[in-house]
């Protein structure tokens, strides 16, 4: 879980600096306007950095540091699909509670998407983590 947690973590504070600063093409202007490309790989990038820890540190098999990327991607289509439903219902924020995030469901879309590629994956291969 704590995998799963800074995976998904990593991908978004890294891609979100990471398309301020570098900005470039966007990934998917009519959906979600803000993001680009370049926050994108940063997302990767960063997911795979989490993952390359676990291996130096004994806790995974070197094939997290692939998997981790693939779960930042699923996490990022997660926020996605939420923006999408978010245009297709002509609101701004899924709720009020948490001001200038987009409601509760902005801090744990990508955590969904995330939570449901591991699982599919976990299906079908055992996941290179933990005892």
């Amino acid at each position: 879980m704590v995998w799963l947690v800074l995976v998904v973590v990593a991908s978004d504070i890294m891609g979100y600096f990471a398309g301020r600063m570098l900005g470039g093409p966007k990934f998917w202007p009519r959906v979600s306007p803000k993001k680009t490309w370049s926050g994108t790989v940063a997302g990767w990038v960063g997911a795979a950095a989490v993952g390359l820890v676990l291996v130096v540190m004994g806790h995974a098999g070197p094939a997290i540091v692939v998997l981790s990327p693939l779960v930042a991607l699923a996490g990022q289509m997660g926020d996605i699909v939420e923006s999408l439903l978010k245009r297709r219902a002509g609101v701004k924020d899924a709720s009020r509670l948490i001001p200038g995030h987009g409601g509760v469901l902005d801090r744990f879309d990508a955590l969904i998407g995330a939570v449901l590629a591991v699982w599919l994956w976990g299906l079908v291969l055992p996941l290179p983590i933990g005892g």
